[in-house]
């Protein structure tokens, strides 16, 4: 798979991306991600996953938390304040939330840090590194539309996971593909997905 545009740095991985897995629905993207990812060369990935979000994992797919757990290259437990992800010096290129549940949306725009994946994203943007929402909700009330709002102003991208249907998907997988696509269009990691015009 090629990478491009990603600046090499001397010393350890070019990129360290923290991703995070909420209780919504949709855990298939954070997934996606890691598993394509674990491919990658010199992109070390750092996971969070909460406790609905292992929930999730077992309502809607065929892995076990373990399994997903695996395809990271670091792993840490929700409660765990201490971990390397909840303090800025720790340097990483950003974070994705996939799926972000309403829930993670107040804390993340209402700076909670309750758990690790809300303090990791606080993190994230207090340092102005790239924060990435797959927020997942529908239909939407006032009150998601101004913690979107709100999280964007603090420098969060919001981006629900809608499929772009000009690539004529048939699967399930090749939706789920076009959207984990342009999530890691944000790092500049192109792993050959269909794009307009092409």
């Amino acid at each position: 798979m090629p990478l491009r545009g990603l600046p090499g740095r001397g010393f350890g991985p070019d990129m360290k991306l923290v991703i995070g897995i909420s209780g919504a629905s949709g855990v298939i993207y954070g997934i996606r991600i890691l598993e394509l990812l674990r491919g990658v060369p010199d992109v070390e990935t750092h996971l969070v996953i909460t406790d609905m979000g292992k929930a999730t994992i077992g309502m809607e797919t065929d892995h076990t938390v373990a399994d997903v757990e695996a395809l990271a290259d670091c792993r840490y437990g929700v409660r765990d304040m201490a971990a390397a992800i909840s303090s800025g010096s720790f340097r990483t290129d950003g974070m994705v939330v996939a799926p972000c549940s309403v829930r993670s949306l107040s804390a993340i725009a209402r700076s909670g840090n309750d758990n690790l994946l809300t303090r990791a994203a606080d993190v994230t943007l207090k340092e102005r590194r790239r924060l990435l929402l797959l927020f997942r909700e529908t239909p939407l009330t006032e009150g998601h539309c101004r913690l979107m709002a709100d999280a964007s102003r603090m420098g969060a991208v919001l981006m629900p996971p809608l499929p772009a249907f000009y690539t004529r998907p048939r699967s399930i997988e090749e939706i789920v593909d076009q959207t984990v696509g342009r999530v890691l269009d944000f790092w500049g990691i192109d792993l050959g997905m269909p794009r307009w015009g092409a």
